[in-house]
Order: structure tokens, then sequence, then C-alpha cells
């Protein structure tokens, strides 16, 4: 069967093309597309294991299955270093592995902030959240935070992951990991992401309740909503 595989940036560039073609088994997975890229595209090999992958617009786990004219996307990393320190997925967060990637020796303090569906809001119980995204803009503009707080607070290393799609009560909407020399710079400069995320990155949170629903920001849609991010 046959897929297409649409390839952004850097890794067009490596690829020599914006779009490719590739045949893959009956019942064959995302994790087999990608090792077959690799034989194909030798100079995307060492890129394939920090990349996100989209099928049909969705990000998805190596362990999916394609079928027949799937459209599958290779997103890259947006910012830090030498591998990806934002990340905006429709998977569970994993607040170990965010934080694992801010911690270094030379950190002698490291905060981890999550966000949580809580059970209810102004007296209402929430039954579950939904957040979707403007994707393309909301990577940009969350390495944008990013590194605003690196250079206001003198932190070395950041990482944000945010997730998407529909979050039960008790879930994580929002990782922010700071490692910095000093607890009051990391203190300081994980508020300031939170904060900065709220006011600029287009995120939007629908709370569903008993009974009724409301898209966070928009209040029974007066004036248009902007974005809301975060917990």
């Amino acid at each position: 069967m046959r897929v297409t595989v649409r390839l952004f940036a850097l890794y067009r560039e490596r690829a020599g093309a914006d779009a490719l073609t590739i045949d893959v088994p009956p019942g064959g997975r995302v994790a087999d597309l990608l090792s077959l890229l690799g034989e194909r595209c030798p100079r995307l090999s060492p890129l394939v294991d920090h990349t996100r992958v989209a099928v049909n617009h969705e990000f998805v786990e190596p362990s999916h299955i394609l079928h027949e004219g799937d459209e599958v996307a290779l997103i890259p990393p947006v910012s830090g270093g030498e591998t990806p320190m934002v990340w905006i997925t429709f998977q569970p967060l994993d607040p170990e592995a965010v934080t694992a990637r801010v911690r270094h020796p030379g950190n002698g303090g490291v905060v981890t902030f999550l966000g949580t569906t809580r059970n209810e809001t102004d007296g209402r119980r929430v039954l579950y959240l939904e957040y979707e995204a403007y994707l393309p803009m909301a990577y940009k503009k969350m390495a944008q935070v990013v590194e605003e707080a690196k250079e206001r607070f003198g932190v070395p290393h950041v990482a944000v992951a945010h997730r998407l799609g529909r979050l039960e009560v008790g879930e994580i909407s929002l990782v922010v990991a700071v490692g910095a020399p000093h607890r009051r710079e990391a203190f300081a400069a994980a508020a300031y992401i939170v904060d900065r995320i709220k006011e600029m990155v287009p995120i939007w949170k629908k709370e569903v309740f008993e009974g009724g629903a409301v898209w966070v920001g928009s209040q029974e849609a007066t004036p248009p909503p902007g974005p809301s991010g975060g917990p």
C-alpha cells in the first residue's frame, strides 16, 4: 500500500522534496514507515527519533497502523538545541520525561509545574476538558515564550509540553520544567512561562459541565475568544 509523507523545514531540505510516496507492507506501522524512509533517505535517519508524527492531521504513536492513501506528516523539533524542548501533543504527558530534559550538573534548582484538570469551576462540576490549537502558530509562540524566559531570567534549560484533545478530571494538560543554577530564577521563570502561555499561545480550552459547556475566555460568546492555554 502507498502512503504520502509530507516533509517540512530541515526534513524537506535533507530529503530534497516536500513530499514522498512510500510503499508500506499491508498492516505496516508508523515505525515501519520511518525505517523505510531512513533507508530511502539516509540523511533523515538521525532525525526520526526526535520527530512527532501525524497521520491525517492527528498525532500518533509509532505503533499506529497505516492504511492505503494515508497522509503522514513528520513534524520537526521547534526549539531547544539538539533535542526538541517544546511539544504539543494529543498523547498523555509524562512529567518525568519532560523534567529530565532540564536536568544538568550545573542546575541546582529544577522546578516543574503541572497543570491538571480540576473537578469544578465556579461551583459547577466539570466532566472533562477539550483543548484545541492553531498548531503552526502555537509551536512558534510557545518557542518564543521559552526564549523570552531564558533571556529574562537567565535560565539555561526549559522544556514545555501541552496536551490537546479531551482530558478527564485529574489529567495533566501542561508541563513546564525549568532548570537553573539557583532556585529563585527557576521558580520565577516557570511562573512567567505559565502566564505567557495563557496570554499569547493560540491554545483554547472548553470546559464541559453537567448540563452545558463553555470555551474559557468566551464566557457565553461575548468578545471573540482568545488563547486561554494552560490549566
